[in-house]
């Protein structure tokens, strides 16, 4: 039971500051302003890390590895401490290997996250400043969908369309992970 608490916690925790450092990384691979409500959050919750990285983690063009970098530490940290409470070295050693899995399934669940906040807010029209900014974050996904699947009936279902691949491409990654994992332990 305290496990599971633990587990539940850190996940919450640990992912909340992979899921803003990679945020960060594509707001920026996106060209974003930060001067928003997201881009605020964002920097409040990473810049700790991310600042003190940049001194030694050079940026690969519109890459900023630090924000890659800290995404993978928070999700590092997560799996080492919860290796030390399984108490089992094999579960050490793999935890780098782990966070590696972790922050890709970070990407994808946040992307996810972000296409269905995106489709409520463009059926309440809402006149938040954060409405542009998703648009402008879930655009590089919806516009190759849209491009096959047109409106239909003045209903556009490209959001359902990529919520799909992204689950497809989440359970294809959870058993390359499942494959990974028994070959590096085996």
């Amino acid at each position: 039971m305290i496990f599971q608490i633990v587990s539940l916690l850190l996940d919450i925790a640990c992912g909340l500051f992979t899921g803003a450092c990679l945020l960060r990384l594509y707001m920026q691979m996106q060209r974003i302003s930060f001067a928003n409500p997201v881009g605020q959050l964002v920097f409040v919750l990473t810049d700790w890390l991310v600042i003190p990285l940049r001194k030694f983690v050079p940026s690969a063009g519109r890459w900023d590895l630090s924000c890659l970098i800290g995404a993978f530490l928070g999700q590092l940290v997560q799996y080492l401490i919860l290796s030390l409470f399984v108490g089992a070295s094999a579960a050490f050693v793999l935890a780098p290997l782990m966070a590696v899995f972790g922050v890709a399934r970070a990407a994808i669940s946040g992307m996810m996250g972000l296409v269905i906040i995106n489709a409520i807010l463009s059926w309440v029209q809402s006149r938040s400043p954060i409405t542009a900014v998703l648009e402008r974050l879930c655009e590089p996904v919806l516009r190759p969908i849209r491009r096959v699947v047109p409106l239909m009936g003045g209903i556009d279902f490209s959001p359902l369309l990529a919520l799909v691949v992204l689950q497809v491409l989440m359970i294809v990654l959870q058993h390359l992970q499942a494959s990974v994992l028994s070959i590096a332990a085996g």
